[in-house]
């Protein structure tokens, strides 16, 4: 059954499934929707039209589906999805979308964000992320499937980070970081692929190799520029799904109104 502290505060508006728990002093204000089986501790607080998946853990003064810190944001209506079985931890912040971005921002399934992580409007993180402590996400990034990004890491607005890519604590990226990749510094530069990251996720040795290959020609090549590296990878390396989602996300990243993509350390 679905249980209430007697503490807590629930909007009549909020729709909460079997077997929710609200802890005490918690708030569910508007237009929220919880899934089976969630657990919301003392003192979080959720609002706004956000929907929350199945089997989820909110931990103590989280706050989730807050306004978009946006200087534009005059009080519209937006959107927050959480996936089932993500893990929010304490002081953690996630806002909602704004108009003018869409008007949601989507948390994937099965992430772990962990302590004073912030998730700003507008922003897309696939399955299987993990956020350190006090790594921040600017407005309208992507984080894509099995991404870690290390502790205090902070993300510029509008980047896009690559699924099974390793954000190093403390990194500053303001440059698109392709997948598959390891990348540090401030501001960040890549460092060779996530080669553990992706024998722990079962990438086959001919899919390393090739990727492995394709790191090279683009970013160990003196000389080479970027057009005749891509070049290079289509004639010489396999033509593997992920080595066609690399080259594809580096020709995407040098696109008119992007960030560009990160650079060799």
């Amino acid at each position: 059954m679905t249980y209430i502290h007697p503490t807590a505060i629930v909007s009549v508006a909020a729709r909460l499934a079997e077997d929710v728990r609200v802890g005490p002093y918690s708030v569910i204000e508007g237009d929220v929707e919880v899934g089976a089986a969630t657990v919301i501790d003392h003192h979080a607080t959720i609002s706004g039209r956000t929907v929350i998946g199945p089997g989820c853990r909110i931990y103590p003064y989280a706050l989730v589906g807050t306004d978009p810190q946006d200087m534009k944001y005059a009080g519209e209506e937006t959107d927050l999805e959480i996936g089932a079985g993500t893990v929010i931890r304490e002081y953690v912040t996630i806002s909602r979308g704004t108009a003018h971005g869409g008007g949601i921002t989507r948390v994937g399934r099965d992430n772990m964000l962990m302590a004073y992580c912030h998730v700003a409007h507008d922003c897309s993180l696939g399955d299987g992320v993990i956020m350190a402590n006090g790594a921040t996400l600017g407005g309208h990034i992507v984080i894509e499937e099995c991404a870690i990004i290390g502790g205090l890491a902070a993300i510029h607005q509008f980047c896009h980070v690559g699924g099974y890519t390793m954000i190093a604590g403390t990194a500053g990226v303001s440059q698109d970081v392709p997948p598959y990749c390891m990348a540090s510094g401030n501001h960040c530069r890549l460092y060779g692929l996530n080669s553990v990251g992706l024998r722990r996720h079962g990438f086959s040795r001919e899919t390393l190799a090739a990727l492995k290959r394709t790191y090279r020609l683009i970013y160990r090549t003196p000389g080479l520029p970027m057009a005749a590296a891509l070049e290079r990878v289509a004639v010489e390396v396999p033509d593997l799904p992920e080595v066609r989602r690399f080259t594809e996300f580096v020709q995407a990243a040098q696109r008119p109104g992007r960030r560009g993509v990160c650079r060799k350390g």
